[in-house]
């Protein structure tokens, strides 16, 4: 074979080879980039999702801890949101939601409590059903940061 063959085979399987990586990287690139975007995306939707269910819940505590469930409508919108964290939370956070909801329920069927019950800081647990809820999204978001 010719010299002159040999090293236009050479140049031309260098310059495939330059090409080849090129494509290579920025296909990684882009791909790295892509599911870091997804990750914050879905992270933000978990965030905004629990935030809504922890202000609906708190609506709802309040309104048991004083009044009896006369109109089912009002948990609704809260089964919407358990409803929503079955498809994008974590196991523990949706038992934990779940739990929320039957707390709620059992307060709201209970009699009803003197605002005075909220002075008494022995019964801290029994005023914050949220606490375990909201421990298991930020186990479960910080786990999403990484």
């Amino acid at each position: 074979m010719d010299a002159a063959y040999i090293s236009a085979l050479a140049a031309l399987a260098g310059s495939a080879i330059g090409a080849l990586a090129s494509f290579a990287t920025t296909w990684l690139t882009q791909h790295s980039q892509e599911r870091a975007t997804l990750l914050v995306q879905d992270r933000a939707r978990r965030e905004a999702l629990y935030g809504e269910f922890i202000r609906e819940a708190s609506t709802l505590f309040g309104d048991a801890f004083r009044h009896e469930l006369d109109d089912p409508a009002k948990l609704v919108n809260l089964y919407a949101l358990v409803s929503k964290i079955r498809l994008f939370g974590e196991p523990e956070t949706l038992k934990e939601a779940e739990r929320v909801i039957w707390r709620i329920g059992e307060t709201y069927f209970s009699p009803n409590k003197d605002l005075s019950a909220f002075a008494d800081i022995s019964h801290a647990n029994d005023l914050d059903p949220l606490r375990d809820f909201s421990s298991a999204c930020r186990a479960e978001l910080a786990i999403a940061r990484r």
